[in-house]
């Protein structure tokens, strides 16, 4: 099972970020407040100037368990377990890391649409201000630190999507891509076979794209100081 996730980590960073995106509220609304302070023993983990405190890998921890337990109906064993989600909170800092690096900024009105889309502060399919604070404050949060854990969320994506979106099919790529349609996937409907060869074409470029995130990852972890202490793990 480990080893399945931690494929989907490598090959598919995209789906493994929007787990963590949606675990990022699911936290905080439905497990309450652990506080994201230093305690006495110091983080669990460090990556150039970012910290991973150990409330924060408890809180991932435990949902992230939960997650995939509800999910998948298997056992883990825990100590591959807890390697696996202190390896993603390490990965979440190198993204916040790269996009200070470049240059990326987070504006007010790009948060607050964020928040102001999310359900659980929603009412009547509207965001509710009242609602966000009673939501926040009923689990010890206050808006302010809300919006800072948010705000490092939006800067990550956004560095992921620079990388992302820095990537393309090359001619040659493209024409290897149709090579693989020599003969239309429904008879012979132009429209068909043309949805059929774009589609593969969507593939490559995703394929390319999830490696290139890989890759950028791998090069900067390569270049940052990671500690990890795993005896607080």
């Amino acid at each position: 099972m480990i080893k399945i996730m931690r494929d989907a980590a490598h090959n598919y960073p995209w789906l493994l970020k929007s787990i963590m995106g949606l675990l990022a509220v699911a936290f905080i609304i439905t497990m309450g407040w652990w506080g994201f302070g230093e305690q006495a023993g110091g983080p669990v983990a460090k990556v150039g100037d970012q910290s991973v405190s150990l409330d924060e890998f408890k809180r991932t921890y435990e949902n992230m368990h939960r997650l995939y337990k509800d999910s998948v109906k298997t056992d883990f064993k825990e100590e591959e377990f807890k390697e696996f989600v202190v390896g993603q909170l390490v990965d979440s800092r190198i993204w916040i890391i790269a996009a200070e690096e470049m240059g990326v900024r987070v504006s007010d009105a790009d948060l607050r649409e964020l928040i102001m889309q999310m359900p659980v502060f929603q009412k009547n399919g509207a965001f509710d201000p009242d609602l966000y604070k009673r939501v926040l404050a009923a689990n010890h949060l206050t808006p302010a630190a809300f919006e800072s854990i948010q705000h490092q969320e939006v800067l990550a994506n956004k560095a992921r999507m620079i990388v992302r979106d820095s990537v393309a099919l090359t001619p040659e790529e493209i024409a290897e891509g149709q090579s693989l349609m020599t003969r239309p996937a429904d008879g012979n409907d132009p429209a068909k076979a043309a949805e059929a060869k774009q589609r593969v074409l969507d593939d490559m470029l995703l394929q390319k794209q999830q490696r290139a995130l890989v890759s950028f990852q791998q090069s900067m972890k390569a270049k940052l100081p990671v500690t990890i202490r795993r005896e607080m793990l």
